[in-house]
C-alpha cells in the first residue's frame, strides 16, 4: 500500500518572489510610461501652437492687423483658420495673440508651461 500525499499549489514563498517580481517591474515601467506621456503631450501641443503660429500669421496677411483674438483665429466657421484644436492636457491658450510675439500655452498638465515661437 503506497500514501501518495501530494499536494498541489505554490508555497507562500513562491507567491511572494512572484508578487516582489511583478512589482519591480512596475517600479520599473511606470517612470518610464510617465516620461514618454509628457514628451507625447508636449508635443501635441507644440503642434497646436504651431497651428495657432500658422493661422495667426496667414490671417495678419490678410487682414492687415497686427493681432488676433484667440476666438477669431480658432473655429468651424469657413472664415476661421484653424479648424481643429483639441487640447490635450487641460493647457489654456492666450485669448489674444500678437504679430512677433511667441504663443504660450499655459497650464499643460497642470503644471508646465510651453512657448512656441515661429
Amino acid at each position: 500500500m503506497q500514501l501518495k500525499n501530494h499536494r498541489r499549489g505554490f508555497t507562500l514563498v513562491e507567491i511572494m518572489i512572484v508578487v516582489v517580481i511583478i512589482g519591480l517591474l512596475a517600479a520599473m515601467a511606470i517612470p518610464a510610461f510617465q516620461k514618454v506621456r509628457t514628451s507625447s503631450q508636449d508635443k501635441a501641443v507644440i503642434n497646436n501652437l504651431r497651428q495657432l503660429s500658422t493661422g495667426a500669421e496667414q490671417y495678419y496677411l490678410e487682414q492687415g492687423v497686427s493681432s488676433v483674438a484667440f476666438s477669431d483665429l480658432v473655429g468651424s466657421n469657413a472664415s476661421q483658420y484653424v479648424k481643429s484644436f483639441p487640447t490635450v492636457a487641460n493647457e489654456s491658450y492666450p485669448a489674444v495673440l500678437q504679430e512677433g510675439v511667441a504663443i504660450t500655452a499655459s497650464g499643460v498638465a497642470g503644471a508646465r508651461t510651453i512657448t512656441y515661437s515661429p
